[in-house]
Formats: C-alpha cells, structure tokens, sequence
C-alpha cells in the first residue's frame, strides 16, 4: 500500500480444465452481435447484469473467509464486480502495507487514497476483510491483474524481518489456502505471487525477507487437512 519503493500481492484441486467466465461466453466466440442475432433482442436485454460493474445481491458485513472481520473500504477504491463469473480469479497477490495496522485501514476507507485490498493481516493473526471477494479491489496497480486477483496486505515493514511473525504466517497461509480451495488456485509461484511480481508494478514488496518456501508449505498443509480441521482452524481466533 504505501511506497518507499515497496507496495500496498502442490495444486488445490489437480490439473481441472479451467471454466469460461460468463464474461467470456458473452464476449467471445461468435461476439456480441452474433449473439443478439441469435438469441433475440429480449434474450440479450436480460444479460445486462453480466456486464462488469453491475450490481448483484449483497449484504453489508458479510465475509467470505470465516476467521475475518469486516470494514468496508470506501467504494472509490474498489469496483463492483460478480467474481468469477465475470471476471475469473487465479491468483493471489501479496503485499506489505509499510504502515501500521489502523494507518492501513483508515487509508482503505479514504476515499482519496485510490487503493484498497481484499484483506489486511496483523501480527497477531487478526484478519480483517475489506472488499468482498467477488469484487475488484485496486490493490495490483495493473487492471488486468486486479481483475483475477485477491489482495493480502500484511501489516509491517519489507526492511523489518521480525514484522513477519508465525502468527501471520500461519493466518495468513489459512486465508490463502480458503481462497485457492474455493477458487481452485494452484498453490505454485506463479499463482501467488508478490506486488513486486506484477507486471509494471513499481513496489518492492513483499521484500527479501517474506519467506516464499515457508508460506507456500503452510498453505499446501492447511489444504491437505482433513475439511473440517481446515474449517476449524481458519475460524479460531489467533492465539
């Protein structure tokens, strides 16, 4: 999220052939005329609602990974979306808030500020949830990516190792692997990756000191437990 150079991101379900968005099936193919052509004008009114940006039912606080709190980023840092149907999910980035906790939320909420992220972890393990997952947060600094991807902020500094404790990680690596079970994410580099990772980004995080091999182990371990034990653990509160 801030800068000082630095930023704001096994398989979990094997080799599945990937689904067509609802927005690719409208859009491609035989494209958008031919399809008026074919299924009538009054068939194509009621597709309206696959356009992105259009509104789909909601509530206010709802979350989409049980261990999170909620806090509504300001809806100019984000846009309403219907994930995956219009848009598909198969990353995850992560990021460094270089600030503190309530610095970070508060600057979610500003609706000046012009970035958001899906969740924000503490040190504690404390998660809190800011954008719904089936909308787009501006989190990546690239349209395309924050199109495909979920955000995770994690509070700290890239230059300060010990900002990385195992309660983030382990909470952390619970979220992530919620996601990449629901999404059916891939837990390899490719499909989660650092802010500094994203095409065109000028951020460095999250920095040397993010331990690649030990989050992506701690996903992969969370995602081959038994469902309910995952379930438990990603509900309990930090220690």
């Amino acid at each position: 999220m801030g800068r000082q150079g630095s930023g704001a991101g096994g398989a979990a379900s094997g080799a599945k052939r990937p689904r067509r968005t609802r927005r690719a099936v409208l859009f491609g193919g035989l494209g958008l005329f031919t399809v008026a052509a074919v299924v009538g004008r009054d068939e194509l009114a009621r597709t309206w609602w696959l356009l992105p940006g259009v509104s789909v039912p909601r509530k206010e606080g709802e979350l989409d990974h049980a261990g999170a709190s909620w806090t509504a980023a300001s809806p100019a840092n984000w846009r309403m979306a219907d994930r995956p149907h219009d848009y598909r999910v198969d990353r995850i980035v992560v990021h460094v808030t270089q600030g503190g906790f309530q610095s970070s939320v508060e600057a979610f909420r500003d609706p000046w500020h012009r970035a958001s992220a899906h969740y924000i972890v503490r040190q504690d393990g404390h998660i809190e949830q800011m954008v719904r997952e089936l909308d787009v947060a501006f989190h990546a600094a690239n349209r395309k990516m924050n199109e495909r991807s979920i955000g995770i902020e994690h509070v700290g500094y890239v230059e300060r190792p010990q900002d990385f404790t195992d309660a983030m990680y382990a909470a952390s690596a619970r979220l992530a692997a919620d996601i990449c079970r629901r999404h059916r994410i891939p837990v390899d580099r490719t499909h989660l990756l650092g802010h500094s990772e994203v095409p065109g980004a000028d951020h460095t995080d999250p920095g040397p000191h993010w331990d690649w091999d030990r989050y992506l182990r701690l996903v992969r371990e969370v995602l081959a437990a038994p469902p309910a034990a995952a379930g438990a653990a990603a509900a309990a509160p930090p220690a």
